[in-house]
């Protein structure tokens, strides 16, 4: 049997934009657009022309450069009260904005329409049938979103019932049920959409709905088994308060799971890379147990877990991360068996046996340093070079022989408070290379700043390669909080080369310390990537 064709609706653009903490320039909206637009995704809300300059720019730049296979669809409230569609400056830009599919919001709850609009409630449906009307008379395409359409209904069917009818009326060639407040249960979205096919007969209905109950993706599937055939979402499930329904959640479950045809199976294997380039354009931490598409979605942790997985992968996935571009990892932590060792082992090229004792040295070396606060899930470049030394392979490239670091408070001309000035900090390292000692100073901006510094500045002579190295997080966290000042820490540093990124960790009772400890492995590691870079087959040598 065929599978049933859906339509997906993407509005990152406009209602994820709404997100706190979200502000896209023209650029980050291009990008994202481009994106979807590689992924697969049929219709694509870029915003509202004329609403501010930065749509208007953005609709023009898709003109001049369309994109390859989605269609860019404006976005527009219907026309003011008392005026006519014709007559209503607003929707001129809309006009503007040259694009085939405009979607045109109007309001389906009485309650909205007295109080919100202040008109009467038959003014509301000249409106929404003169406005789709004068877009159709301008050979316009019009999806129709009825606003707060299932609390609408909820209040009086009968009125909201007519808003649709209006709308089709006009040319509606999809009408969209708006769960805005995002209050709705699944079992009332299933029935309401079922009533509202059966009331208004052969027309397309889509779904809308918000996650203010966590249900949205629930509420998409109920909508779709009822019989809607287009599904509006974000990607990431950005969007006001707590969100629109996550498409990244709501594609893989209606075609992995339910059979629907959304995106070919090519397309959908990068929907993990998409779900992260928009959250890094977003300038948002990506959600790393987001179903589906996060880091964790198919990491496994327990020893039991792992030793299963590695027989049959059903035993604990529900499916094949490759399916959605992601992939499996093996977590490293003190809860971990021979089986994580052997499983993180292979997958970072080192072929070990299960009867080896080192398996047993690492395992149990692993666990001590967990106890003492380390971390290794977040930090498998820390990992690997506990496994190189376990295996008499971790040849430094370099010896810290020892740091310094003076923080020296610069004050301002007149202080006013006795910790004003400009804080700066001068460290000094010295280190070993090949039997040979470099001394080396570095100022910087804080402690682990300068220390950071004058380590790159005594190694860059003899390995350049570190300067295309950089910090891309850093991260404390106070292990013993109750200790106070004698508190010990764990620092996480993340590097990458502009290439690969890596993690590294380090624990003390001094934050300096552990972070001298961090900063050090990250150096070691990216050297180490360096060289595989190189000569592959040498990978497992650290020159």
């Amino acid at each position: 049997m065929t599978p049933i064709s859906l339509s997906i609706y993407d509005t990152t653009l406009r209602d994820g934009a709404q997100r706190e903490g979200i502000s896209f320039s023209v650029e980050d909206k291009i990008r994202i657009a481009r994106e979807l637009d590689r992924l697969g995704i049929p219709f694509i809300e870029g915003g509202w022309p004329g609403a501010n300059p930065k749509d208007v720019q953005f609709f023009w730049h898709l003109k001049e450069q369309p994109l390859s296979q989605a269609e860019i669809v404006a976005f527009c409230f219907t026309r003011r009260p008392g005026k006519t569609a014709a007559t209503d400056p607003m929707l001129q830009p809309i006009l503007a904005a040259g694009t085939k599919w405009i979607t045109i919001v109007g309001k389906s709850w009485d309650l909205h329409v007295t109080e919100g609009l202040q008109t009467t409630l038959d003014e509301n449906l000249a409106m929404i049938q003169d406005t789709i009307a004068y877009l159709r008379s301008h050979d316009r395409q019009v999806i129709y979103d009825a606003e707060h359409w299932f609390d609408g209904y909820k209040h009086n069917r009968e009125y909201a019932l007519a808003t649709l009818k209006s709308a089709i009326a006009a040319g509606a060639e999809w009408i969209t049920l708006c769960d805005t407040n995002g209050g709705t249960l699944p079992h009332e979205i299933e029935q309401i959409v079922r009533d509202v096919r059966n009331a208004v007969g052969d027309v397309k209905i889509g779904i809308h709905p918000h996650n203010d109950c966590d249900l949205a993706v629930a509420n998409a599937i109920a909508a779709v088994n009822a019989g809607a055939t287009m599904v509006q979402g974000t990607i990431n499930g950005y969007g006001e308060r707590c969100g629109n329904a996550n498409l990244c959640s709501v594609i893989p479950n209606l075609q992995l799971k339910l059979g629907y045809d959304c995106l070919s199976a090519e397309q959908l294997a990068t929907l993990a890379q998409v779900s992260r380039i928009v959250s890094e354009v977003a300038n948002l931490a990506p959600d790393d147990h987001a179903a589906f598409v996060g880091l964790s979605a198919f990491a496994h942790k327990g020893g039991l877990h792992v030793s299963a997985v590695q027989r049959n992968p059903i035993t604990y996935e529900h499916l094949q991360p490759e399916l959605v571009g992601n992939g499996r990892r093996i977590v490293i932590s003190e809860q971990a068996g021979i089986s994580n060792i052997l499983a993180k082992a292979k997958s970072l090229g080192f072929n070990l046996d299960r009867q080896d004792p080192t398996c047993r040295e690492i395992l149990e070396s692993l666990k001590h340093l967990e106890q003492d606060g380390y971390q290794f899930e977040a930090a498998e470049a820390s990992f690997e070079l506990l496994i190189r030394q376990a295996l008499g392979e971790r040849n430094a490239p370099f010896e810290v022989r020892g740091f310094q670091v003076h923080y020296d408070m610069m004050a301002e001309a007149a202080p006013t408070h006795s910790y004003c000035g400009r804080a700066r900090s001068l460290a000094t390292v010295k280190v070993a290379i090949a039997g040979k000692e470099i001394l080396e100073a570095a100022e910087g901006n804080g402690p682990v700043s300068a220390l950071d510094a004058a380590l790159r500045k005594a190694l860059i002579t003899v390995y350049p390669e570190i300067e295309t190295f950089y910090l891309t997080d850093y991260k404390v966290r106070i292990l013993d909080g109750a200790a106070g000042t004698s508190a010990k820490t764990r620092v996480l540093v993340e590097s990458s080369n502009g290439v690969q990124r890596w993690a590294t960790v380090g624990v003390s009772g001094n934050i300096l310390e552990a972070s001298y400890q961090a900063v050090v492995e990250s150096l070691e590691y990216g050297l180490l990537l360096q060289q595989r870079a190189q000569s592959p087959l040498s990978s497992r040598l650290l020159a």
